[in-house]
């Protein structure tokens, strides 16, 4: 090799990172062998309402991305980010049986309430260590190569639920069964494979809630929080593509491989556009991402052939790839390190009542006016999102 040449960023990227993207990955199979066939299972066998699964997915999100705030501050508290993440994937690990178990919507709720209070307890600290672990001019590589790992997990779930369900014959409970073994060996993964970084977790901290902090998070931060929050408005749940595919006529067994195919292009994106995060503004890529899923709710909104339904599922996919890894980048760009688990719980604070709110609209007006009104609105909600990432650009140069 040259002494000029420098290694691939992939090869630069921290071995925790990696360890902590199978981690996630792992998890995410887990949760998606069960998420990717939850709402058909609470129609179909529950009876439940599409409003009522609206209800829940929102509830349930919105749990996870607010339960984020306290782990983030008392990761920034005590210095400590790992035992936090072990607790939440713990947790969630140990949610998995109950929903095979469930014969109510009232356990089902249980269950998924459980099962996000993990993921809200693991998610700032392990966001948080990823920026403690990783060089600023990698930052985001790392965060994308994260998310494009937990994303591989995304749609393995949902295909082995396609074939599970194939095999058993649409048996519901026992594919919910499988997921309980790999949400295990995500958390033994975790506890045996990632140490701690020694500076961050020998680091003297003060609260993080006090109003010297605070004012610590200036305008560049807020601003973001902002941004992610009515972009959170036009993202609603993904169990509305589940929905939109049953809607078009696709088979109850084949269903899942509409997320699978979205998830594959998430994954395959993600890691790309994180690294060229890394040398172009991330706010331009962020304003395509936004772009991308204007298109995709258009097209989804289309009542029509199957292919405008892929068309709409690959550009959603798209639009993750390009937004998630990068919106996480800018968190942790504009907060102090030591403030950087508030930060992150903070973002996720405003996203997840952004999220609630979304995915109740979304089921109102799809029981009330159809799946296009929904599409429809999630369109509108993006326009809103760029003007302001266009007035953030204008404030900036001026």
């Amino acid at each position: 090799m040259s002494p000029k040449m420098k290694p691939s960023p992939l090869r630069r990227i921290p071995t925790a990172v990696w360890i902590l993207g199978f981690v996630s990955m792992l998890m995410d199979i887990s949760s998606e062998l069960i998420h990717s066939l939850l709402p058909l299972f609470m129609v179909t066998t529950l009876g439940a309402s599409t409003l009522m699964v609206g209800l829940i997915e929102g509830l349930a999100e919105a749990t996870a991305l607010i339960v984020k705030v306290f782990s983030g501050v008392i990761s920034d508290y005590f210095g400590k980010r790992k035992w936090l993440a072990v607790t939440g994937y713990a947790l969630g690990a140990l949610t998995k049986p109950v929903f095979a178990l469930s014969s109510s919507i009232g356990l089902v709720l249980t269950a998924r309430l459980t099962d996000r209070v993990g993921k809200g307890i693991r998610g700032a600290p392990r966001d948080a260590l990823v920026a403690d672990i990783t060089p600023p001019e990698l930052r985001g590589a790392a965060f994308g190569l994260r998310q494009s790992l937990d994303t591989v997990g995304a749609f393995v779930g949902p295909l082995l639920a396609v074939g599970l369900m194939l095999l058993w014959a649409n048996d519901f409970r026992a594919v919910f069964w499988v997921a309980v073994i790999p949400g295990f060996l995500a958390v033994l993964l975790l506890i045996f494979g990632v140490s701690e970084p020694e500076s961050h977790a020998t680091t003297q901290r003060t609260n993080p809630l006090v109003m010297a902090n605070l004012q610590r998070l200036d305008s560049r931060y807020w601003w973001i929080v902002g941004i992610g929050s009515i972009f959170t408005l036009a993202r609603f749940s993904e169990a509305f593509l589940v929905l939109r595919a049953q809607d078009s006529g696709v088979p109850i067994a084949y269903i899942p491989l509409v997320m699978v195919l979205m998830n594959i292009v998430y994954a395959l994106s993600a890691y790309p556009f994180g690294h060229l995060s890394d040398h172009v503004s991330r706010y331009t890529l962020l304003a395509y991402g936004l772009v991308m899923l204007l298109a995709a709710d258009l097209a989804l909104a289309v009542d029509g052939h199957w292919s405008i339904l892929l068309l709409g599922v690959v550009l959603w996919g798209l639009h993750m790839g390009l937004t998630q890894g990068i919106l996480a980048a800018l968190v942790a760009d504009t907060a102090p390190a030591d403030l950087r688990g508030t930060a992150f719980g903070f973002f996720n604070l405003a996203s997840g009542v952004a999220m609630l709110i979304a995915s109740v609209v979304a089921g109102w007006l799809w029981d009330s006016f159809g799946a296009s009104a929904t599409f429809l609105t999630g369109a509108g909600f993006c326009g809103t999102t760029l003007l302001l990432l266009a007035l953030n650009a204008k404030l900036s140069q001026s």
